[in-house]
């Protein structure tokens, strides 16, 4: 089964979706779009680091997602303005990276596969990098998922109950190296983000607990994938892209319904008036 591309194209965006689920709702709730952004931008200069040093890619990535996640930390905690220093980083990685990777020679590089993603590229080896990572995200998310809520919710609630918002924070910046590293080989850079946020925001309006929601945005992180790779197929249009594009569509599909939901109930009060 696995000797055919499209079945391993479709188990490594599974395996993509399923990772992101868990960690894109903390990424919604917390606010954290930028900080994914820069993560993911961070992706390109661990691919040139690992070409320079002729080393794993997805090592190199980990590490350099890693540290750029903990760089960000770290100038948060010291005053700097988020928004603005997240902005700075992840344009500043993803240029340097850019720029490495032009130094390299000897070795053919696709960027536009690093940049957009190469799905139906991937190999035996490649998707069981993808699961393994996948399984890590989800182990560590499950452990310390009430640890992770009530840090979520409230750090002085988290404090009172004996967590460490520190601690739960770093989990989180793993979970997102973790991520970004496996994704890389699916959507690319530029789009790792996007499947992170879309399926978590386009399931909100139909969750009512945080573990609802998770499992919501699984499975249109895992339609998106699958319907992606589908109208890819038929209309040759670039993979990763369309992934996104579905995604995108589930999401707008999603605001509409949750709009016609609250209407509903809004003029269901009113005649109960």
């Amino acid at each position: 089964m696995l000797d055919d591309f499209l079945v391993r194209a479709a188990l490594a965006g599974i395996g993509v979706a399923l990772a992101a689920a868990p960690l894109g709702c903390f990424v919604v709730w917390r606010r954290m779009a930028y900080f994914g952004d820069a993560t993911a931008h961070a992706a390109v200069l661990g691919v040139a680091v690992s070409l320079v040093l002729s080393t794993s890619i997805l090592a190199g990535v980990l590490v350099v997602s890693l540290v750029m996640a903990g760089t960000v930390s770290s100038l948060s905690d010291r005053g700097h303005a988020m928004d603005t220093l997240l902005g700075v980083m992840a344009h500043s990685a993803l240029a340097l990276g850019l720029v490495a990777v032009s130094f390299v020679h000897g070795v053919r590089i696709d960027l536009m596969a690093y940049l957009f993603g190469d799905i139906l590229a991937v190999g035996k080896a490649d998707l069981a990098v993808i699961w393994a990572g996948a399984a890590l995200v989800l182990g560590l998310m499950g452990r310390r998922w009430s640890g992770l809520l009530t840090a979520t919710l409230n750090t002085d609630l988290a404090h009172a109950s004996g967590v460490a918002p520190e601690r739960e924070q770093m989990i989180l910046v793993l979970s997102l190296a973790v991520v970004v590293a496996v994704a890389l080989k699916v959507v690319g850079v530029l789009l790792i983000t996007a499947l992170l946020i879309i399926p978590a925001a386009a399931a909100r309006p139909f969750s009512r607990t945080p573990e609802a929601m998770v499992l919501i945005a699984a499975a249109l992180g895992t339609a998106a994938t699958t319907g992606g790779l589908q109208a890819a197929y038929w209309l040759d249009t670039p993979t990763g892209p369309t992934i996104v594009s579905v995604a995108a569509g589930l999401f707008a599909l999603s605001s509409l319904a949750g709009r016609i939901k609250a209407s509903t109930r809004s003029a269901a009060a009113d005649g109960d008036r």
